[in-house]
């Protein structure tokens, strides 16, 4: 780490003194060749240059970059030193998918968690040092969904598909000259990303960053479509299409609240074992299976679930999961993120018979609002979340963090970033 005395006595033949950044009142010139971050009377000032893991295309390995350029924070945004972040399986398929090719190259990543390195013009809510969460859809506080207590459907915050920030439709990453676009308006494979201020929320700074991560995708997404979007009830049946960590934070919701049985769906036979942690009581492989899974679901339960959940973003899957609910009152919720073709289709039967079909967006939580209370519950140990991080790997790894996902070796690889 340069002192700021040390960087003063650099030569700087060829520097270009090109931004100013104002931190508790002193004003700090920052050359952009330095090759370490500068301290300055308790201020972390980072250098110009920052590693980055880079997608130049879709599906290529990510190549880690040491000349990538992060802008200074503009109105209303904060620059984050990102501690923590973890790969979410919706990285993956935006990462895997063609129809996006003209966004490239691009930063992904998007569950993390960091510690505040400066904030922008008008920002009054965060300051330097304080530990936050990201957050993938903000919360404005003023548009009509954020003020309905209806829905977490922000509409200034909501979110962002075309790679860029929201504030003014550019990227604050560059690459020798290249623009870099974001993913999700976060972009936390990075040593520090510039957000929003409401596309972040601060947290209790004892809890620990390399787990707190998981609550700002995963966890908080399974947790909330158990408890506000469905509304579990004691004594009921929950089938889980799928024990990814989204599923699996499913059914740690539906045991919290008392359902009589968790029945978890998928192909891969380990995840039984794990799901037993969370509160799966039976499973049901559909490879091992002579019959279609929803008439086994149908005659094991007595005509069909209460609550059906769909969390592998297969659109025939859905169906599949509102034919396993029951007549009358049964409910499904779907919280995948589709891989091909998105288009849903069912017989409307299954809606006369009075079956409901809803989706769910990050469980129906309003993430700043909601997501400190999650981050309590867990220090109250009152919800498990350490128990969903399978690997951590280095941030120079962060290859083997995809490939563990793709081969279903992992719930959550937690990837963490240099010191």
């Amino acid at each position: 780490m340069l002192t700021w005395e040390d960087y003063k006595a650099m030569p700087f033949t060829q520097c270009v003194i090109d931004e100013t950044l104002r931190l508790g009142g002193i004003a700090i010139w920052l050359m952009r060749e330095a090759k370490e971050d500068i301290e300055y009377q308790g201020y972390i000032v980072p250098r110009g240059m920052l590693c980055a893991a880079v997608a130049w295309g879709p599906g290529e390995a990510l190549v880690i970059e040491e000349e990538v350029e992060v802008d200074p924070p503009k109105p209303m945004e904060i620059r984050v030193k990102v501690v923590s972040t973890a790969l979410c399986r919706s990285d993956i398929t935006q990462w895997e998918s063609k129809a996006f090719a003209h966004l490239y190259p691009r930063i992904f990543g998007h569950e993390a968690s960091g510690i505040v390195e400066s904030v922008g013009e008008g920002v009054e809510e965060f300051k330097q040092g304080d530990h936050v969460l990201t957050l993938f859809i903000g919360e404005c506080m003023k548009c009509k969904h954020c003020t309905s207590g209806k829905s977490n459907m922000c509409q200034v915050l909501g979110l962002e598909r075309t790679g860029v920030m929201h504030s003014d439709k550019t990227t604050r990453f560059s690459v020798r000259g290249k623009p870099i676009y974001h993913y999700c308006a976060v972009s936390s494979f990075s040593e520090y990303t510039v957000l929003h201020s409401g596309c972040a929320v601060k947290i209790n700074p004892i809890a620990p960053l390399e787990k707190i991560c998981l609550l700002s995708c995963g966890v908080a997404a399974g947790l909330g479509a158990a408890w506000r979007v469905a509304n579990i009830s004691k004594g009921c049946t929950v089938v889980i299409f799928g024990l990814g960590t989204v599923g699996l934070s499913v059914a740690q919701g539906a045991k919290l609240r008392g359902a009589s049985r968790i029945i978890g769906v998928d192909v891969n036979p380990e995840k039984f074992e794990k799901g037993k942690a969370f509160g799966v009581t039976e499973f049901i492989n559909p490879d091992d299976c002579n019959e279609p899974v929803q008439q086994i679901i149908k005659r094991i339960t007595d005509g069909g679930a209460d609550y059906t959940f769909e969390c592998i973003g297969d659109p025939g899957m859905i169906t599949t999961a509102l034919q396993s609910c029951c007549d009358g009152w049964g409910l499904t919720v779907t919280l995948g993120v589709p891989k091909l073709k998105p288009e849903i289709v069912a017989h409307c039967a299954l809606l006369l018979s009075g079956r409901t079909l809803t989706g769910s967006m990050f469980g129906g939580w309003k993430p700043k609002s909601d997501l400190p209370k999650l981050v309590d519950m867990y220090l109250n140990k009152e919800i498990q979340i350490d128990e969903y991080v399978t690997h951590d790997v280095p941030f120079t790894e962060i290859n083997r963090a995809f490939d563990l996902m793709r081969e279903g070796k992992s719930l959550r690889c937690v990837i963490h970033m240099p010191k």
